[in-house]
């Protein structure tokens, strides 16, 4: 009998650590995680870090630069983490500080020792369609979700925050 109850224990624990990870808020915040961790590691060790999301895919991936090509698709060898939207929690559109915009192909933010290389955010969706946004300040290493879907401040000019 115990051991019956030891693993509808188990099964609960586990059951319930997959309805948490498929929260809207849990993979937003896992999302937002994995982009704080790319700037404090690009702050601490002077590595270059990108942030691909593909809107299609509803899929991120985030890589370190190891190489001066970024327009071929990550290495295998440079993927530290990887994830995806799903269920409820829809990744709508990127739009960048710079005014460009996507809400269906792949979008990147980079980040290096000295910050983001571009500002912007990216806008999701939950159940009900009520937006919540992912901010990306290139002045400071500080990524944010906000409830709605705010205006970005843009900076004057692309060389404000050089990306060193």
């Amino acid at each position: 009998m115990s051991l019956i109850s030891l693993l509808v224990l188990l099964v609960q624990v586990n059951l319930f650590g997959v309805l948490r990870r498929n929260t809207f808020r849990s993979q937003v915040q896992d999302f937002v995680s994995t982009m704080q961790m790319a700037a404090s590691n690009a702050a601490e060790s002077g590595h270059k870090y990108e942030m691909i999301i593909d809107l299609s895919e509803q899929t991120y991936l985030l890589r370190e630069l190891t190489t001066g090509d970024l327009t071929s698709d990550p290495l295998v060898e440079q993927t530290i983490t990887q994830g995806s939207f799903r269920g409820n929690c829809r990744a709508a559109h990127v739009e960048f500080d710079d005014g460009t915009f996507t809400n269906g192909d792949r979008a990147k933010f980079r980040v290096g020792f000295t910050g983001w290389q571009y500002g912007g955010k990216v806008v999701f969706l939950d159940e009900s369609e009520h937006p919540y946004a992912v901010i990306v300040n290139r002045v400071t290493p500080i990524v944010q979700l906000l409830e709605g879907d705010p205006p970005l401040m843009t900076p004057k000019t692309k060389e404000q925050v050089p990306f060193l």
